[in-house]
């Protein structure tokens, strides 16, 4: 690992590094927040998971998290949005390809070689935090958009891993919307039950009864040009309520899908994290 970027920020330091990445064949870069309480003591991490076109950029300088983290003594770690690089495969527009990884682990050809972000975020990504920097194994996950997708899908596909959930106007049913239909079809083929895998509200309709369940803090702004075609907050509600899943879903009039609305709420959501990360 190498770092590449170092900013003293609330007592604490936003840093950016870079490292070659076995599970995506690439290199990779993250931002890592580093609260002041990490000089002395272990520290729980927070990791974010940014939307379609974001790089691990757009979280770290907009969202205003620095502050929070330092507040209460969390780590942020911030990884980019898919595999990148030359060799990596591509495609034309914003909503496949590099800048779209979905966090899933792909299964298609030229996907598949590198496109597994899940593996990533869950596996590798920590392990790497967890050596470098003083964390601890107390683990957050939240995210915003495709990111939000990825924060409810990881969640749910590994029980356990995560003490605390949020997420910032997530495609819920990435089955049913052309974002995630687009998505699927390429990195997962044509067969929908592959696609159910990684689909919140299909996992959530089938929990085990025993299955572990976080309270999710959703937060929806009511002017996200997305909303009706893209998110459909409704879907995650009906399949929480099916699941007996506990969900506290906020909806904000004249909010919009940009990080303007993120900046807006990200302490709360901060707060939300802290208190099971700290417990």
């Amino acid at each position: 690992m190498e770092k590449i970027e170092s900013h003293a920020c609330f007592g604490g330091s936003q840093e950016v590094w870079t490292h070659a990445s076995h599970t995506l064949a690439c290199d990779m870069r993250f931002g890592v927040y580093l609260p002041p309480q990490a000089a002395t003591a272990r520290c729980p991490v927070l990791y974010w998971l940014s939307g379609l076109t974001c790089t691990e950029q757009n979280f770290i300088t907009k969202a205003g998290v620095q502050r929070y983290a330092a507040e209460h003594g969390v780590i942020v770690v911030a990884p980019d949005t898919s595999p990148r690089g030359a060799e990596v495969p591509d495609a034309e527009g914003y909503d496949l390809g590099q800048g779209a990884g979905f966090y899933l682990n792909a299964t298609q050809a030229p996907w598949s070689t590198h496109y597994r972000m899940h593996d990533y975020v869950v596996d590798e990504l920590p392990a790497l935090v967890e050596a470098r920097f003083n964390a601890s194994t107390a683990r957050g996950i939240s995210g915003h958009s495709m990111g939000g997708h990825g924060a409810l899908v990881l969640y749910l596909r590994n029980p356990g891993r995560y003490r605390s959930v949020s997420a910032f106007a997530p495609i819920v049913a990435p089955t049913q919307v052309p974002w995630g239909k687009k998505a699927f079809a390429a990195y997962l083929g044509e067969d929908r039950d592959a696609g159910r895998d990684w689909d919140a509200c299909a996992l959530l309709a089938s929990l085990a009864p025993d299955a572990q369940r976080l309270p999710l803090l959703v937060d929806q702004g009511e002017a996200d040009e997305f909303l009706a075609t893209q998110l459909r907050p409704e879907l995650l509600e009906q399949a929480c309520r099916a699941s007996g899943h506990p969900l506290v879903l906020r909806r904000h009039a004249g909010y919009d899908h940009s990080y303007y609305f993120i900046a807006s709420l990200i302490g709360e959501h901060v707060a939300h994290h802290a208190a099971a990360l700290h417990a």
